[in-house]
């Protein structure tokens, strides 16, 4: 029996993702070593013949540097060990919000990513909701941007609310809840913003009329949570029903634990792309492990992918 030509590994701090991915794609997780040294460095092995293989990397690039580093390790160690194509699966995209020159004399980190991932070796990229969808122009490769929608989606339709709303948390996702609101056939509204530093608003007022709404605010992230919770407890300052927050990527860093924890959300429903450092009760965890396995078969065999989110950009 020909052996098969995929190869599945992961960063040390995407195990837990990965060893999901492999299982829903009915294969055993790849063999990988990384050895520490006592100065701070490491180096990355595998364990396993890859030769000719299509070598899929899953690792998210989310705080320390370090796990940008070791997947930039893993993927030129595949290089030399004549893997057939690499591809970096990144379900979450660090750096992302670092799009462009928002000042003077600045770096664009998300460029400076891309730009060591290509160089590096890979052939072509797996991520799910980018902060900023013009970071697929940053590489001169295929890039298969997925949506968290997917699972998103059935969650809120089985969660059967009376008055669903949907809501964005600034002006920047309001095309998010909007393709939100117009899938699940809601309504929709915005929260308007003023910082006055990263990670500290001064100001938010509400657009649109949440009395007697069960309103679902929509991100791509929550970092310390600071802004959506200030718009959770906005919109009940309104007159919502309820008020509940869905993120793709659970960052929760500094107080964000704690933020939640006082929020007036019911929940916080989040997926499994960053892992959730402490328990809460308040936050419930989907997986997208599924859904990347299925388009990591899909792109082996050449299939569409844009199919499992219908239109696409509709439901993003």
């Amino acid at each position: 029996m020909q052996e098969p030509i995929v190869s599945i590994f992961a960063g040390r701090h995407s195990k837990y993702l990965a060893e999901k991915i492999v299982k829903s794609y009915g294969m055993e997780l790849g063999k990988s070593e990384v050895v520490c040294f006592s100065d701070g460095e490491f180096q990355t092995s595998y364990e396993e013949n890859i030769r000719g293989r299509d070598v899929f990397i899953v690792q998210s690039t989310m705080p320390p540097a370090d796990n940008i580093l070791e997947l930039l390790m893993m993927i030129d160690a595949a290089k030399r060990a004549s893997a057939r194509t690499i591809v970096a699966v990144i379900p979450y995209f660090g750096y992302a919000r670092q799009d462009r020159k928002d000042k003077p004399r600045v770096s664009i980190g998300a460029k400076m990513i891309s730009n060591l991932l290509t160089s590096t070796g890979i052939t072509r990229l797996i991520t799910i909701d980018l902060h900023a969808d013009q970071i697929q122009g940053f590489f001169d490769i295929p890039v298969d941007h997925l949506y968290a929608s997917v699972i998103f989606h059935p969650y809120l339709k089985d969660l059967n609310l009376p008055n669903l709303m949907m809501a964005s948390p600034d002006t920047g996702g309001t095309r998010r809840a909007a393709s939100y609101a117009k899938a699940l056939n809601t309504g929709f509204a915005i929260c308007y913003k003023q910082r006055t530093r990263p990670n500290v608003v001064e100001k938010m007022q509400l657009i649109g009329d949440v009395e007697g709404k069960d309103v679902v605010l929509v991100d791509d992230i929550i970092d310390t949570g600071g802004s959506i919770t200030k718009a959770g407890e906005l919109i009940m300052e309104k007159g919502a029903n309820s008020v509940r927050a869905i993120a793709t990527h659970a960052i929760f860093s500094g107080n964000a634990y704690e933020n939640i924890r006082k929020s007036p959300f019911s929940e916080v429903v989040v997926s499994d792309t960053i892992p959730i450092k402490e328990e809460c009760k308040k936050i419930k965890v989907l997986s997208t492990a599924d859904l990347l396995a299925e388009v990591i078969k899909r792109v082996e065999n050449y299939e569409s992918i844009s199919s499992l989110f219908k239109i696409g950009k509709s439901d993003k």
